[in-house]
């Protein structure tokens, strides 16, 4: 193992099982120049205790493990900042702990899309849904002028080829992003008004991107996301009221941005309802070495 390049920065609370095909997951990654800081805001199910005893079985993959421990109240940017101010790396991947490995180079990928745009600040993977015929979950943010939100390609096979294209895009989803830890720190991390959870992810974006900087999506990386597991259940995630102020609070700060960009009409933003799968019901996922593809 050489010099850390990379910090993967993972939140978790509760959800065990899903953490351990995350984490165990990561350890498919190609490259081994990472270390691994998981955030557990105040898990009572025994993740603390299994992310404790994951620590020997990463050192003897070549990979340094942090957990921090906080209380349940800790809201997810203040959580994900906490593991940036550990992190030892040039850049920043975050995760959310209801990802894992679908492509086995997809760090080296994102790592090259950031490399190919020398002003990106971010880059994001085409994410799909663990199960098959593994459609897309996300390829990217698109936002209407309104400020409606786009997740692109939600649902749609995950070879169409409108979204196998490498492009510019307003704007990423925390379930897996990789920054460039100057353009992160500049923009000054994820900002705490939109704790507990919302919008965070979007609003970084938008700031880096407000400071000349650029967001990009690659098809070349694949990871699978099962979906708004690392939020759900959250004690404050019910206040539905406060996730429509964090949505006012993203719109009247970015309102001026959306008039001026080509996003997607407010007809392409309705949002799919995918029912979802439980862990338990899914089969063993297959793991590829690479897309097989071009960005």
């Amino acid at each position: 193992m050489g010099p850390i390049r990379h910090s993967l920065i993972i939140l978790t609370h509760n959800k065990r099982a899903y953490t351990q095909v995350c984490l165990t997951g990561l350890l498919n990654t190609r490259i081994r120049n990472w270390e691994l800081i998981v955030v557990d805001n105040g898990s009572t199910d025994g993740t603390r205790e299994w992310l404790e005893s994951f620590i020997p079985v990463c050192r003897r993959e070549g990979i340094r493990l942090q957990v921090l421990h906080n209380p349940p109240s800790t809201g997810c940017s203040t959580a994900r900042n906490q593991g940036a101010n550990r992190a030892t790396g040039s850049r920043l991947a975050f995760l959310d702990n209801d990802v894992t490995v679908r492509t086995r180079d997809w760090l080296e990928q994102l790592d090259a899309c950031l490399d190919r745009h020398p002003e990106s600040a971010a880059a994001g993977p085409k994410l799909v849904y663990p199960y098959p015929p593994h459609a897309i979950q996300c390829a990217g943010v698109g936002i209407s002028r309104s400020g409606r939100v786009q997740f692109r390609g939600r649902g749609d096979a995950r070879d169409t080829p409108r979204w196998n294209a490498e492009c510019e895009v307003q704007a990423l989803i925390s379930a897996c992003f990789l920054f460039r830890r100057d353009a992160f720190e500049s923009a000054g991390g994820f900002d705490p008004v939109f704790n507990p959870v919302e919008y965070e992810d979007l609003d970084l974006c938008y700031r880096v991107r407000s400071a000349g900087r650029t967001t990009w999506y690659t098809p070349a990386a694949e990871l699978y996301h099962f979906e708004s597991v690392t939020t759900a259940g959250t004690p404050t995630l019910p206040n539905t009221r406060l996730i429509i102020r964090h949505g006012l609070r993203f719109k009247d700060r970015w309102n001026h941005c959306f008039q001026s960009e080509d996003g997607p009409p407010d007809s392409a933003t309705h949002w799919k309802k995918i029912p979802p799968r439980a862990l338990d019901t899914i089969a063993p996922l297959p793991v590829l070495d690479s897309t097989g593809g071009h960005p």
